[in-house]
């Protein structure tokens, strides 16, 4: 080959060269930007991260007051607390105190019904025709099932005298009545008494005190009840009547002695329902 012949070669080689090697810078700068670019990104993902650590540690030091104000709260709550218990022993101090003071209270009572039992002893001398009636009504207080039949007998004895009449009498002895002519309302009183019956109320809490009617006078409105001044009776007690577990109205005690009393209706009505052996349940003042 020549010498002219060569020289194109060599041209074309470095040529070739020349490309070869701006093909490869080519590629090389494509890679530097490509890093580049990743090298942006990776800051710019570090920058957001650090900010969200910034905010996440906001959040944190949030919660963490969030927490104390909550413990400074349940700590004023443990101490309210504390307080109204201290209020609520004090409350129960107070009611034992009053328990106390109502015990008492009744020990009086008890002592001031020892002193009527004198008056029970005159009233008693007083109505010698009931002394054995009275007796027999005392032997029959744990035989209260029998007390009807064993009443019913003792009228037959005494020949037509009314216990009632008896009982209720006033201050001054009276003499007893043979077959009293009933009392007869007028009948402007009647309807007045009807009136009442149909808007009687319901009866109010009872204090758990309970007797039976043992005598039922309709002549005299009034009846007896198997409980005296030794269960606590006192003159203007009222007691609310019950047959068969059916309130028919009140009954007020006008007269006591030591295991019975004599009390009037309240409601003149009352004497066609009330029938001996109903229930009588005092009532609370």
């Amino acid at each position: 080959m020549s010498k002219k012949a060569k020289v194109p070669v060599l041209l074309i080689i470095m040529i070739l060269v020349a490309i070869l090697s701006l093909g490869t810078a080519g590629v090389l700068l494509v890679s530097l930007q490509d890093e580049t670019a990743k090298n942006t990104a990776l800051q710019e993902e570090l920058k957001n991260t650090k900010d969200l650590q910034k905010m996440l540690e906001g959040k944190v030091e949030e919660a963490r007051k969030t927490v104390q104000n909550l413990e400074d709260k349940l700590k004023d709550n443990l101490a309210q607390i504390e307080s109204l218990s201290k209020q609520v022993q004090a409350e129960k101090s107070q009611k034992e105190e009053a328990l106390n003071q109502l015990q008492s209270l009744r020990a009086d009572l008890a002592q001031q019904q020892s002193l009527r039992s004198d008056l029970e002893s005159k009233f008693t001398s007083a109505q010698e025709q009931l002394k054995n009636m009275q007796e027999q009504l005392n032997a029959l207080e744990g035989k209260k099932a029998e007390l009807e039949v064993k009443l019913k007998e003792l009228e037959e004895k005494s020949r037509g005298v009314e216990l009632g009449t008896i009982v209720v009498a006033p201050e001054t002895p009276v003499a007893p009545v043979e077959k009293a002519e009933p009392a007869k309302a007028p009948a402007k009183k009647a309807a007045k008494a009807e009136k009442k019956k149909k808007e009687q109320p319901a009866p109010a809490v009872v204090s758990g005190m309970e007797g039976k009617i043992l005598v039922v006078n309709k002549d005299y409105n009034f009846v007896v009840v198997s409980l005296g001044s030794k269960d606590g009776v006192n003159v203007g007690d009222t007691f609310a009547i019950y047959h068969n577990n059916k309130y028919l109205g009140d009954a007020k005690i006008e007269k006591v002695h030591d295991s019975m009393s004599a009390a009037g209706f309240t409601d003149e009505s009352m004497k066609s329902k009330v029938a001996e052996g109903d229930k009588a349940i005092r009532k609370e003042k």
